[in-house]
């Protein structure tokens, strides 16, 4: 069996005030979303970045910042090719950070690329207005049949990544969280790739999986992406590679709100952006808000020389 090495891309801005991951269409797996992919070939690139960099700016003609690699995914089974006899394919994926406009959106249509809500492909994550109705509805009802087949392992595992009894919720636990639900058959993608090796694993009832399909091991690389993202804004302040230069506290707050997936309180949040003096005041005002001008802020770039991991340290829930 031969062993390719590709790149996936889990390419995050905030567009209309949410976080969209960018995803490309290649007419193949019915349809699916797929992240911008390509196979890395060390002839032409010296390094994986490289490599991915110009892979992306080839399928989305856009020019990455921010970029960090994520993981090694080489599952068997994963990646479902025609020829997954003779080839099998060893998937790392990044971590990119963007900012877009609507001219960069329309650039991207351009060439068969559109960004999309991350909450589309993972809904049980969005805790901004409460607990997410799919939770009660769908998910916990199903779990809680696919724990009776084995209740000894699978009570805690649900307990410590759903938040249950009384264990605390863990926003970062996001990859964990969609492993159980592809190991109990709730996404289809677990359906797809059990019936791709001649068994069934998705419990009666559940349709066709929660949230949006992607192709491949796609959403997986995502949650993995959005669990690396909720961690990093606590300890670094990447937050800023998703804000335009300028921007009011309240913009700042529904930016951090949307990639956490929670509520935070307002006077709390400013009194946590202050204390960390990660911003500074621009000496202008916007009135973009709707009501009384808001003050604009900017990032701070000196607090990269004065501390060793400036962060936004949200509290637990």
């Amino acid at each position: 069996m031969t062993v390719e090495i590709g790149l996936n891309a889990a390419i995050v801005a905030m567009v209309d005030r949410s976080p969209r991951i960018l995803v490309v269409s290649e007419g193949g797996d019915g349809g699916l979303d797929a992240l911008p992919f390509g196979p890395f070939d060390p002839a032409m690139h010296r390094t994986f970045e490289t490599s991915l960099r110009a892979r992306v700016e080839e399928q989305t003609a856009l020019d990455l910042g921010y970029i960090e690699q994520l993981y090694t995914f080489g599952d068997h089974g994963r990646q479902r090719l025609a020829n997954e006899d003779r080839l099998h394919m060893v998937s790392v994926g990044y971590l990119a950070l963007t900012r877009s406009d609507p001219e960069t959106t329309l650039r991207l249509a351009e060439v068969g690329a559109q960004w999309r809500d991350w909450y589309a492909y993972l809904p049980w994550e969005d805790w901004r207005r409460g607990r997410p109705a799919v939770l009660d509805r769908v998910i916990l009802p199903a779990l809680a049949a696919w724990e009776r087949d084995d209740p000894a392992n699978r009570r805690s595992r649900l307990r410590l990544a759903f938040g249950l009894d009384d264990f605390p919720f863990d926003e970062e636990r996001v990859l964990e969280r969609y492993e159980l639900l592809y190991e109990a058959g709730l996404v289809a993608e677990s359906r797809s790739d059990a019936e791709g090796h001649g068994s069934e694993t998705r419990p009666d009832g559940v349709g066709q999986g929660v949230g949006l399909a992607m192709r491949h091991d796609h959403r997986r690389i995502v949650a993995t992406a959005v669990a690396r993202l909720r961690g990093k804004i606590k300890y670094r302040p990447v937050i800023f590679e998703l804000m335009p230069p300028e921007f009011s506290l309240t913009r700042l707050q529904e930016a951090v709100e949307a990639i956490s997936g929670r509520h935070l309180h307002k006077q709390n949040f400013r009194r946590l952006v202050e204390g960390a003096s990660l911003v500074e005041p621009t000496g202008m005002t916007t009135g973009a808000t709707g009501g009384r001008p808001a003050a604009l802020f900017r990032f701070r770039r000196q607090i990269l020389d004065e501390r060793p991991a400036p962060g936004l340290k949200l509290g637990s829930r």
